[in-house]
């Protein structure tokens, strides 16, 4: 859709072509329906209007607000309505076959056998874009109705649909990497060949899904996903007693607490909780409350921080390798690096933080002074005035990326990838200059 050229139209316009439409809809004289190809509406707003039956083919239409209208057997054919406002929109039976609807908000939005299958448009006499699927990848759509929604082969790739309803849907071959499926009703649904990898089925009858060709077995279900924190030789409470003696004394009494490989979400929250120096690889945490948790030089290499409320956190130090933070919460973290000893033992330990996964994560703010960044993924990340002077971002994935005066004085950037690239080039020549 990017090398189609569009027409622009005014809210002014718009507006106008709405109120000949509901004339339309209503059977007045000189009502005329809504019919628009190819038009860039990107910003404009339809919240609350009666759009039934309109049609949008290809249409650019970024960022509005369509919140609450009723788009019911409307054609939004090849539409981009990414970072949309669609709260509660109505979408029963339209056409949004091929559309982009990334990182859109759609709480309550009622998607009832829509047709979200793959669609392309023609981009010229003799020559036809391949076919593209319908990408709902990072967007909101807790509650949202899909009763009997067509969406073969649809990317839902890290979005949320905390209690969906996609009974009797067809998902076949969709995929649902990272999707957070909490509490979705999923009686019928069609789901042979789709992708579960890391995507949250927890609170959902697993039992509807008997007899569906899909691997399980990276999903997360309610079932621990690693050891149980009943394996453990000791409470837990008294594990961090001692863990906490441990630090204070340099290792000379207590033990370090070792989490690795367990799954921590029973717990709920561990807000405040003092953990300097933990070991936690590969330890399930997502979900949970770990606001202003310390976590200073711990060792936390590919554990799951997913939707976990961070803020404030102290992580200075720490080696987070390959852990995924995505939709995470991390306002104001600290993840600086930290000072050890004086003199001639004085020792430099920056924060971690390489091929790790902050896609949707929420970083205003942070302090990542001095970090590995190196091979990170911050696509759509948020990363607002944040501080990254003097960090590693070389390979660092930046799509679309947030950077709004965000500090990135002698930050490394060699092979950036993505939009955010070029803002960070500028700059870096600014610096250098």
């Amino acid at each position: 859709m990017n090398d189609i050229s569009y027409e622009k139209i005014t809210q002014a316009q718009l507006d106008s072509l709405v109120k000949l439409h509901q004339r339309y809809l209503v059977g007045r004289v000189g009502g005329r329906r809504a019919c628009l190809r190819r038009v860039d509406l990107s910003g404009l707003s339809l919240k609350g209007q009666d759009m039934r039956q309109a049609e949008f083919t290809g249409c650019m239409m970024r960022e509005m607000d369509l919140s609450e209208a009723d788009f019911q057997e409307a054609v939004l054919y090849a539409c981009d309505l990414s970072v949309c406002n669609l709260t509660n929109t109505s979408f029963i039976r339209a056409d949004l076959r091929g559309a982009q609807i990334e990182q859109a908000m759609l709480k309550g939005t009622d998607l009832e056998r829509a047709d979200l299958r793959a669609g392309a448009l023609s981009q010229g006499q003799d020559f036809a874009a391949p076919a593209q699927s319908v990408s709902f990848r990072g967007a909101n759509l807790t509650g949202a109705k899909m009763v009997g929604a067509l969406a073969a082969n649809a990317d839902f790739s890290d979005s949320i649909m905390v209690q969906t309803n996609i009974q009797m849907a067809d998902f076949r071959g969709a995929l649902l990497d990272g999707a957070d499926l909490s509490g979705a009703q999923i009686t019928g649904v069609k789901l042979d060949g789709a992708r579960v990898k890391n995507t949250i089925l927890t609170d959902v009858d697993l039992n509807a899904l008997a007899l569906v060709n899909i691997d399980m077995s990276q999903a997360i279900t309610d079932k621990n996903h690693g050891k149980s924190l009943e394996e453990l030789k000791s409470p837990l409470i008294r594990l961090v007693e001692q863990h906490r003696l441990w630090v204070d004394t340099a290792g000379a009494q207590g033990a370090q607490l070792d989490l690795s490989g367990y799954d921590m979400r029973d717990l709920k929250r561990l807000k405040g909780e003092k953990l300097t120096a933990l070991i936690a690889r590969k330890t399930q945490f997502m979900g949970m409350n770990l606001y202003q948790i310390q976590f200073q030089s711990a060792q936390l290499q590919e554990s799951d921080f997913r939707h976990c409320d961070m803020e404030q956190s102290d992580l200075r130090g720490t080696a987070a390798e390959g852990a995924s933070f995505s939709h995470a919460k991390l306002k104001g973290m600290n993840a600086s690096a930290l000072m050890f000893g004086t003199g001639a033992t004085k020792r430099f330990a920056p924060a971690s933080f390489r091929a790790a996964n902050f896609r949707y994560a929420i970083l205003r703010e942070a302090n990542l002074q001095y970090a590995s960044l190196q091979n990170v993924d911050l696509t759509d990340a948020d990363l607002t005035g944040a501080d990254l002077s003097n960090a590693d971002l070389t390979g660092a994935i930046m799509e679309r990326t947030k950077t709004d005066g965000a500090n990135f004085d002698n930050v490394t950037m060699d092979d950036v990838l993505g939009s955010g690239a070029f803002s960070l080039g500028r700059l870096k020549d600014a610096t250098e200059g």
